[in-house]
C-alpha cells in the first residue's frame, strides 16, 4: 500500500537525517508513528531500519556484521520484551584500539563492554547450536560498542531502538585474536575504567547467560528475515556490564578476563571541521 510505505519512508528519513546532518539534533520517538501503521510494530520498527540500510548500502557502505542488544534481562523488562534485538555493522562504523574516535562522529554517546566474534563460516541453519556457533567462529576480540540514540533524551522503547538500527553507533575491536577454547566466555569477568574511575563492572554471563546464546538467537534470527551470518562477519555478542556515558575527551578501557583489553579514546572536538 502506497500510503503505508510512504509513512514507513517519512519514519526512516527522520532518523536518517538526524543522523548525518551536522550539528547533530536529536528528533522526538517514533514509536507512535510506527504504531500507527497496520500490522506488527516491531516488523514495522525492522522494516524502518531496512530502509536505511539498503541507503547505507547503495551509498557505498560496506556490511560488516551485526550487533545484539537488549541482551540484559532488566532491559528487557524495561522496555517490555521477551528477546533481543539487532542492528547493522557498517565498515565506517569500526574503529581501532587506541584510534581516536572524532566527538562528532557521535549521537548521545555511551559505551559498554562486549565480546566480539568473528566468523570464518556461514551460519545458515533454520535453527542453530552452540556448537554450530563454536565451528563456525575463528576467534574472538575485547570490543567497545558506542551506542547512540537519534532520539532525544534517549527516550526509548523498542520500536524506537530497532528502527534506529538498535541504536548503534561505532565499535571499537581489540587486536589480540582469542580462540574460543582459550578462555571462558561465561565465567570471565569485566571492568571498564574511565580514565582511572571504574564505570562498569560485569562477566560474560550478564549476556543472556552466556555470549554464545545470544549469538545462536541471531544466526537463527538472520536466517528467518533471509540474510544469514556469514564467514567474516563480527557479531557484538551484546553488553556484560552497565553501559557510561562519554564526554568529549573521555578515554575508556574495558578488561576482560583471558581476551585482555581494548581503549575507546574520544576528541575532545565536539563539531565536525567545516
Amino acid at each position: 500500500m502506497a500510503t503505508e510505505l510512504q509513512a514507513l519512508q517519512a519514519i526512516a528519513d527522520t532518523l536518517w537525517q538526524a543522523q548525518h546532518l551536522q550539528p547533530f539534533n536529536a528528533v522526538q520517538p517514533v514509536r507512535e508513528a510506527i504504531a500507527a501503521l497496520d500490522g506488527d510494530p516491531l516488523a514495522n520498527a525492522y522494516r524502518v531500519q531496512q530502509i536505511n540500510t539498503q541507503r547505507q548500502l547503495e551509498g557505498g557502505a560496506r556490511l560488516v556484521g551485526r550487533k545484539i542488544g537488549l541482551t540484559s534481562v532488566a532491559v528487557q523488562q524495561q522496555l517490555g520484551v521477551d528477546q533481543p534485538d539487532f542492528g547493522m555493522l557498517f565498515d565506517h562504523m569500526a574503529y581501532g584500539d587506541g584510534e581516536e574516535i572524532p566527538f562528532a562522529r557521535t549521537q548521545q554517546p555511551k559505551v559498554e563492554a562486549e565480546i566480539a566474534l568473528i566468523l570464518e563460516r556461514d551460519l545458515s541453519y533454520e535453527r542453530h547450536t552452540i556448537a554450530d556457533i563454536i565451528g563456525a567462529t575463528a576467534y574472538a576480540l575485547p570490543a567497545i560498542e558506542v551506542v547512540g540514540s537519534r532520539i532525544a533524551q534517549w527516550d526509548i522503547r523498542l520500536a524506537d531502538t530497532v528502527a534506529d538500527n538498535a541504536s548503534s553507533g561505532l565499535f571499537v575491536l581489540g587486536n589480540r585474536p582469542v580462540k574460543l577454547e582459550a578462555f571462558d566466555i561465561v565465567g570471565c569477568g569485566m571492568v571498564m575504567e574511565r580514565g582511572a574511575d571504574q564505570v562498569s563492572v560485569g562477566a560474560g554471563a550478564a549476556c543472556l547467560g552466556n555470549p554464545l546464546n545470544a549469538a545462536v538467537w541471531l544466526a537463527n534470527k538472520m536466517v528467518q528475515v533471509g540474510a544469514p551470518l556469514r564467514a567474516g562477519d563480527i557479531v557484538l555478542t551484546g553488553a556484560l556490564g552497565p553501559m557510561a556515558a562519554v564526554n568529549p575527551g573521555n578515554v575508556f578501557t574495558a578488561h576482560i578476563q583471558g581476551l585482555g583489553a581494548v581503549r575507546a579514546l574520544f576528541s575532545n572536538q565536539t563539531e565536525s571541521a567545516s
